[in-house]
């Protein structure tokens, strides 16, 4: 589902504002990364401002400004260029956003219990046991906002409603700044007017297929036979769409979902045929991956390695590690050695990622390191590094080869770390 394929009402929404109910929130930054940045670039607001880097890498975040002029978040940069001469470009600072989306999750822990986390700015929570202490549905929705605006100066809209398909819908369609309820007995008001595109798991493709039966909307499908949906797109899917369409999503918020992996990727400038280049990229994408898996506190079990070609096809290899680790240098021999059986000299290379998957609680693989000193000494530096880079900035220390490499300060074009329900 788009954000694209529900618009945000330009008045009274006639839906009504009884929440009784409604215990299910989806709350979502406002164009998170780029209201991250503006808050220690106040000057910038109101101007089109878009996060991102490079002539080739994709957009991470952009200002209404900018959405205003036609970029969107994953948009190809030379593309949001083009929208938008006149827009700033920021390059991101994934610091500091973990860092306000850690001060988020925080506040809608003192909430309730139950959030789910999506991403590092939105956040799906159960608000049913909180009602006595803090009030109705809404009022704990604007509670939050306004905690999110005095405790991190960025801004947030929620939906309120009885699902979580249709609370993140509500949210969606209020952006920016705003708080939507979807009473019970209006869901069905609410939906059926919408796009199909609008339902989970409508795609490009499944869109055109819906077209091609003259559905176009949430009602035509909702008053199409499900026997009909189910030939035309499979039992699973034709049932799962249908039940949305009638506002039927059994689900329930899951808390904290644990972290699928870790990873980071980047994007060059130009392409890339040479192996001690591509050698140098994936010790800075490891370092960095190590560095946030200690930080986070986890341990991976499988190394991903991933390529893009300059064609834009893509492979990727991985490979299952004896024990679980959060040893950047162990990350990056096992990268370089899938990178070097594929055996790709003076292939041109656009893209290149490592990523760490079966992630598990890290705090016992400094036990298991010990028996092996040399790697158990390596950590140790490791360590030491990650609090010299949190105190002095990412600069400050990094490994050798990389001192060389052009824009070795900088982070990658296009990162970013997987998570449950993301």
């Amino acid at each position: 589902m788009s954000r694209s394929q529900v618009r945000r009402p330009t008045g009274t929404t006639g839906l009504g504002s009884d929440d009784a109910g409604c215990t299910i929130l989806h709350v979502d930054m406002d164009a998170f990364y780029a209201s991250v940045e503006l808050r220690h670039r106040p000057e910038l607001r109101g101007h089109p401002v878009i996060v991102g880097g490079g002539h080739r890498g994709v957009v991470l975040s952009a200002t209404y400004e900018a959405r205003a002029m036609g970029v969107h978040s994953a948009m190809p940069m030379s593309r949001a260029r083009r929208l938008a001469p006149q827009a700033i470009v920021i390059e991101p600072d994934h610091q500091a956003y973990g860092e306000v989306s850690r001060g988020v999750m925080s506040i809608f822990e003192t909430i309730t219990p139950l959030v789910e986390p999506l991403s590092l700015d939105e956040a799906f929570l159960d608000v049913s046991g909180s009602l006595r202490r803090l009030g109705t549905p809404k009022a704990i929705g604007e509670l939050i906002r306004a905690r999110v605006e005095d405790e991190q100066q960025i801004t947030c809209s929620v939906g309120v409603a009885t699902t979580k398909f249709v609370a993140k819908l509500a949210s969606t369609r209020i952006k920016p700044d705003g708080l939507l309820v979807v009473p019970a007995d209006q869901v069905i008001a609410f939906l059926h007017p919408l796009p199909v595109g609008a339902l989970w798991g409508v795609g490009e493709r499944t869109e055109e297929q819906l077209a091609r039966l003259g559905l176009r909307t949430v009602a035509d499908l909702a008053h199409t036979p499900v026997q009909t949906l189910q030939r035309a797109l499979g039992q699973a899917i034709g049932t799962h769409l249908h039940d949305l369409a009638w506002g039927r999503d059994p689900r329930p918020v899951v808390p904290q979902a644990p972290d699928k992996s870790i990873g980071a990727e980047e994007t060059f400038d130009t392409d890339v045929d040479d192996a001690a280049i591509i050698h140098a990229h994936l010790l800075r994408l490891a370092d960095q991956v190590g560095a946030r898996m200690r930080r986070a506190g986890y341990a991976g079990r499988t190394v991903q390695l991933k390529v893009r070609f300059a064609d834009f096809s893509t492979l990727t290899r991985s490979r299952t590690l004896i024990a679980p680790t959060d040893v950047t240098k162990e990350i990056y021999d096992t990268a370089r050695a899938m990178f070097d059986a594929l055996g790709l000299e003076r292939v041109r290379i656009r893209l290149v990622g490592v990523r760490m998957e079966g992630l598990a609680d890290g705090s016992g693989v400094a036990q298991q390191l010990a028996l092996g000193q040399s790697e158990h000494v390596r950590r140790d530096a490791e360590v030491a590094v990650d609090a010299l880079r949190a105190r002095f900035g990412r600069s400050a220390v990094r490994p050798a080869r990389l001192v060389d490499l052009e824009g070795a300060d900088q982070p990658p074009r296009r990162d970013g770390q997987a998570r449950s329900g993301s």
